[in-house]
């Protein structure tokens, strides 16, 4: 019997793990193995989304943050709109992240979870997150690229994990790079070198919207949808 979408996805998720090593003071952050409920969480949400062999368009963003993925193994996806939008509740934590909280917002100017992801993955130019210890103690989110060292680390298993990715139904001609800086520029890179995608696409950053462009959040989510309208999902792979 064929894989739906969604055994992809759980089996991807499943056997992440990181093994090699990372610049001194960088921690490497998988929910799938440090969250006794997100396993469960995963796999309710990608078979009530993904227990198909539809294809679906790739939006490719930086690595997992510490409340949104990094609390329930779903790219931006915080435990309100997990409980609130998708109907699958956590207990014993409650995140809110505003990045999650602008795509919960396209999703639905698109016409909801189930048209959403019927179309769309969110996939991560790295799968697993990283935060850095600060001088009190504390952890906070870390980006692949904030230092040459890390990117120059972690690169074999970026691209390793992208391909494994694309082999789930992802259709390849295009991909919604989230990030219009750094991330686009890498990716854009990565892409001439590795021939994943026929055409990369940037989007502004969920949190450089929420952070800095929140007065203008609508047009952005615009953009969004403009952008998608402009790349119908192709269905012979």
């Amino acid at each position: 019997m064929k894989k739906t979408f969604a055994d992809h996805v759980i089996d991807f998720n499943t056997n992440l793990q990181y093994t090699g090593k990372l610049p001194s003071g960088i921690r490497i952050m998988n929910p799938f193995r440090e969250q006794p409920q997100v396993m469960d969480i995963m796999q309710q949400f990608y078979r009530r989304f993904y227990g198909d062999q539809h294809p679906r368009q790739i939006i490719m963003g930086i690595n997992p943050g510490r409340l949104g993925s990094g609390a329930t193994g779903i790219p931006f996806t915080d435990t309100k709109r997990l409980q609130s939008v998708c109907g699958i509740s956590i207990s014993g934590i409650q995140t809110h992240e505003p990045s999650s909280v602008f795509i919960y917002d396209v999703i639905a100017a698109y016409g909801g979870a189930e048209k959403f992801y019927h179309d769309f993955y969110f996939a991560s130019v790295s799968p697993l997150g990283f935060t850095a210890v600060k001088e009190d103690g504390t952890e906070i989110n870390y980006n692949y690229y904030d230092s040459a060292e890390l990117t120059k680390a972690v690169y074999p298993f970026m691209v390793e994990n992208i391909k494994k990715q694309l082999e789930f139904g992802v259709d390849r001609s295009v991909c919604y790079c989230l990030g219009t800086g750094k991330n686009s520029q890498f990716l854009i890179k990565l892409n001439e070198k590795e021939g994943f995608f026929k055409k990369i696409v940037p989007l502004e950053h969920p949190r450089f919207v929420m952070q800095y462009r929140a007065k203008r959040k609508q047009e952005f989510i615009d953009k969004y949808l403009e952008s998608f309208n402009a790349h119908p999902l192709a269905f012979s792979r």
